[in-house]
């Protein structure tokens, strides 16, 4: 799952899959890629269960499948709290840090 999504141009497409669903010419012209690059992309995408197809007349139209990437965010879940207890912690020390600093300057401005 994380080496599918590693590669940029994938995740270009999913970010523009966010948005809207996409033939794949919309998502040639916006990213500048060739069609056969879209293409493998998509394909490689669709097999992993990240997007899907329907056929609109002659053309397909992608859009992201919630599964994969759910999956995703579940295993992500762990490692946010993590983080977001330590991001916490450093939000703390730099409040501290110039509260100390606003006093230091207020003790120096009256002497």
């Amino acid at each position: 799952m994380f080496e599918i999504i590693a590669e940029p141009n994938r995740r270009a497409i999913l970010n523009l899959l966010v948005a809207s669903e996409q033939s794949v010419g919309e998502i040639e012209r916006q990213l500048g890629m060739p069609q056969p690059t879209v293409s493998k992309h998509l394909r490689v995408l669709r097999e992993a269960g990240f997007v899907e197809s329907t056929t609109d007349a002659q053309r397909r139209v992608y859009r992201l499948k919630p599964g994969a990437l759910q999956e995703l965010d579940a295993w992500l879940a762990p490692f946010r709290q993590f983080w977001s207890a330590h991001v916490d912690a450093l939000e703390r020390h730099l409040d501290r840090t110039h509260r100390k600093t606003r006093r230091t300057k207020k003790t120096r401005s009256r002497r």
